[in-house]
């Protein structure tokens, strides 16, 4: 049997190192793959960005596929382009037309650094409507805990993307906003009807069907739908619902399947073919080269005996050519000029979300401060690292009567170690986890959640939440410390309003 084009088409891959290596170029071109996704290993300096980026198109073809996690926040990956704040920062904007306006500003704003790279698909904007304080892995990703309004603002944000032609891919489709589980680690599961989703996590998904270019698929059980497959793999959810209720007809790709929730499962090679099974165009197969190969090999043979319909394979290929042309690889212009105004937008942005709870004044006023922070936060693999414990110190007044403590892990510090001596405490997270079995003991004047804004219900105290640490963020932080800046953003999930 055969069909008028290569398996290697249908499959997006990941890359080794900061260049592209004459070896890489040759299984690349061997195999016939049109896309590669790029992740933080992959990026330099943006000279070296852009040299990795000229190679890749000379080597994909005219109808290469180049993606990159991009969200803003804390999910970006070329951080040399102006930092755009964190969904539920624009979500923290009280005004829905505001927030609208400046989703859909952000939007643009991203799309033209990343077009000015020749990057052409960016997997954002989330859709996931996180209404679980527990949501290990999505938190400020999600825009808020309404979906009416995380429609409204994923789909500015989307609006923006488009017109500066880079195509954009909602996620995580039928929804991962209320997992207590990260699908990077292990295999969540979310005990919903049909009729549950319907009214919570697929309102977006149907509200934006007909606008979002692609999907991303979620790595989740949903048991009441699918008790034996998650999502990426399930006929039900994907072409049952999603194609045939729904009535989707752009891409639709998978989650990365060197995911443990999959590949410890499934395996690379059988589960590119089920996802493609179940109504997926593309299987995300990152992993070494010998697993990229052998998940190719593994949906030619499935084409070859028949266990996937020649037709549907090709109706995946149309679909991604037709992606590829509407939004093409080419890097476009972006001058300094417009560079610079983009970066004032982001800042901009950045301080309307912040956040105040139960506190009036920035600091304690004229009393000493002990501020005690985490000393690093390591990257994660989906989220890049943390504000190094070092930094903190300069986000409060210069003059301020300050004892830095810096500790290897917040959550199991023990609070009642800290000498009682009359110094304010001032507690600033920067790790993302929710706090554990001690979070009790914490008694500071000020709480600083600069990252996971549900930290703010494990400890009660005065809060002021950045929704992220880009350096717009921290900027808008350090004005309110200092008393030259305003905080007017309001919650866009249910967190307390005043201290208990």
């Amino acid at each position: 049997m055969s069909i008028p084009f290569h398996p290697g088409h249908l499959v997006m891959v990941d890359i080794e190192g900061t260049r592209l290596t004459p070896e890489t170029a040759a299984f690349l071109r061997e195999h016939h793959i049109r896309a590669v996704c790029l992740f933080r290993k992959n990026l330099g300096s943006e000279v070296e960005v852009r040299q990795l980026l000229g190679d890749l198109r000379e080597v994909l073809g005219p109808r290469a596929l180049i993606g990159i996690d991009q969200e803003g926040g804390s999910v970006v990956r070329a951080t040399f382009l102006p930092q755009a704040p964190a969904a539920m920062a624009l979500g923290a904007i009280e005004d829905t037309e505001a927030a609208e306006h400046a989703a859909e500003q952000v939007g643009a704003a991203v799309a033209r650094g990343l077009r000015s790279l020749g990057i052409n698909w960016n997997f954002a904007p989330v859709l996931d409507v996180n209404n679980n304080p527990a949501n290990p892995v999505i938190a400020e990703r999600s825009f808020g805990a309404d979906p009416h309004r995380v429609a409204r603002l994923a789909g500015a944000w989307m609006r923006g993307s488009l017109s500066e032609g880079v195509a954009c891919c909602v996620k995580h489709f039928p929804g991962h906003g209320d997992t207590h589980v990260d699908s990077h680690h292990a295999l969540p599961s979310v005990d919903k009807s049909l009729a549950e989703l319907e009214a919570l996590e697929l309102v977006p998904f149907r509200a934006l069907a007909a606008q979002a270019p692609a999907v991303m698929t979620a790595h989740i059980v949903y048991p009441q739908l699918d008790a034996e497959h998650p999502a990426t793999l399930s006929r039900r959810i994907l072409g049952g619902i999603l194609r045939e209720s729904i009535g989707y007809r752009g891409v639709v790709i998978s989650d990365a399947l060197m995911m443990k929730a999959i590949h410890e499962r499934y395996g690379h090679a059988r589960a590119a073919v089920m996802t493609l099974q179940a109504g997926a165009d593309m299987p995300l197969a990152q992993g070494s080269r010998e697993e990229q190969a052998a998940a190719i090999r593994a949906i030619q043979d499935a084409i070859f005996e028949g266990d996937l319909l020649p037709e549907q394979v090709q109706a995946s290929a149309a679909r991604l050519d037709e992606l590829a042309r509407r939004y093409p690889a080419a890097p476009a212009a972006y001058d300094d000029a417009q560079r610079r105004t983009d970066d004032i937008l982001m800042r901009a942005t950045w301080r309307q979300g912040l956040c105040v709870l139960g506190a009036t004044d920035a600091l304690p006023g004229g009393l000493p401060l002990r501020v005690v922070t985490q000393s690093r936060v390591d990257c994660d693999g989906v989220s890049e690292a943390g504000l190094a414990g070092a930094d903190v110190r300069a986000l409060f007044p210069e003059a301020a009567d300050i004892e830095m403590q810096l500790v290897p892990d917040l959550l199991v510090f023990e609070p009642a170690s800290l000498p009682d001596d009359g110094r304010a405490l001032v507690i600033v997270s920067n790790h993302r986890r929710r706090y554990g079995a001690n979070a009790g003991q914490w008694r500071p004047a000020l709480h600083v959640a600069i990252w996971n804004p549900f930290q703010v219900l494990d400890i009660p105290a005065p809060s002021v939440i950045t929704w992220g640490y880009a350096d717009g963020a921290l900027r808008a932080l350090q004005g309110w410390l200092t008393g030259r800046g305003a905080a007017t953003g309001v919650p866009p999930v249910p967190l307390p309003t005043r201290t208990p």
